[in-house]
């Protein structure tokens, strides 16, 4: 089945009304231009701001422009099949996919990683800052570390590329490494896969470990610091908000895909299955908009001119 079309058995859509699909086409068509939307604002807030040129800014750029980088992956082909009566994609397409999805996930908890570093330094280093974190430093490991998990991913997707598959059905809304890996007709050439996908699980663990330990060391700096505490409340709070909104959608897919329950409704398994794309890049830059005072402040200068020159 090397070149074959994969069929896309998306559960609960096929029996879904015409009128009920319309319905969630404009839903998820608002939800996609509302995501670009906002993301692609804040992207031009702080690119135009040279007030904004700061490391932490640019970090929360690359967060949003990784954002659309995700979206663009699942979205298109996802709209493209609520108007469609037949679900199908090409194999080829479905690995390109399943590339983007997946390093979209594990970009987005390296630079994560990185905002944590960041505030660590901020924080707890302060007179080190500046030193450490410049504006070109940052945009370097930005881009390599974007680079790195790009990497990460397509020595998976190319060890599941070189598999031969026995069945063109996937029970998914979208390509899945996974789903994909036990289409195989030969289970033992599948060992090579979970190992290297074991190893970057464990990569991307222990970027979640590195997360809480600069927490750790921030909270205790803050403890019995006011001043610190003001910054911490403005600057880590909404980032401490994202951490927690990937974790939690990730942890459910994870308890999902391995102990799925047959007794949950299928909308609702559409939707764990679907929350890591919709969720945090529609949320995480209304959460920096509103809390960040700088950005706020320009996104209210920014109305308030429209309105003025109305």
């Amino acid at each position: 089945l090397d070149n074959v079309i994969l069929l896309l058995q998306e559960p609960g859509l096929n029996e879904t009304s015409r009128n009920q699909r319309s319905a969630l086409f404009f839903l998820s068509l608002l939800c996609y231009c509302t995501t670009i939307l906002v993301n692609v604002s804040l992207i031009l807030i702080i690119i135009f701001d040279k007030a904004l040129h700061e490391p932490m800014y640019i970090l929360l750029c690359a967060f949003c422009i990784n954002a659309l980088y995700g979206t663009a992956g699942f979205y298109p082909k996802f709209l493209w099949d609520l108007l469609s009566p037949v679900h199908v994609i090409s194999y080829s397409g479905c690995l390109l996919q399943a590339q983007l999805l997946y390093s979209f996930a594990c970009s987005d908890l390296s630079i994560l990683a990185l905002m944590a570093y960041d505030r660590y330094l901020a924080i707890c280093r302060p007179l080190e800052y500046h030193c450490v974190m410049s504006v070109q430093r940052v945009i370097k490991l930005a881009c390599s570390f974007w680079l790195t998990s790009f990497f990460i991913v397509a020595v998976n997707i190319f060890l599941t590329s070189r598999l031969k598959l026995c069945s063109p059905y996937i029970n998914r809304l979208f390509c899945v490494n996974l789903v994909i890996v036990s289409l195989s007709c030969i289970p033992k050439e599948t060992a090579t896969n979970s190992i290297i996908a074991n190893i970057t699980i464990i990569i991307y663990i222990l970027h979640g470990f590195f997360i809480v330990w600069s927490y750790m060391y921030i909270i205790k700096r803050c403890y019995n610091s006011i001043e610190n505490r003001a910054k911490f409340m403005q600057t880590c709070v909404p980032h401490l908000i994202s951490l927690c909104t990937f974790f939690l959608t990730i942890l459910i897919e994870i308890v999902n895909d391995r102990l799925g329950s047959k007794e949950l409704p299928q909308p609702l398994k559409n939707f764990i299955a679907i929350e890591v794309l919709v969720i945090p890049p529609l949320m995480n830059p209304l959460i920096y908009g509103f809390k960040l005072t700088k950005v706020r402040n320009r996104i209210i200068d920014f109305v308030t001119f429209k309105f003025k020159s109305i």
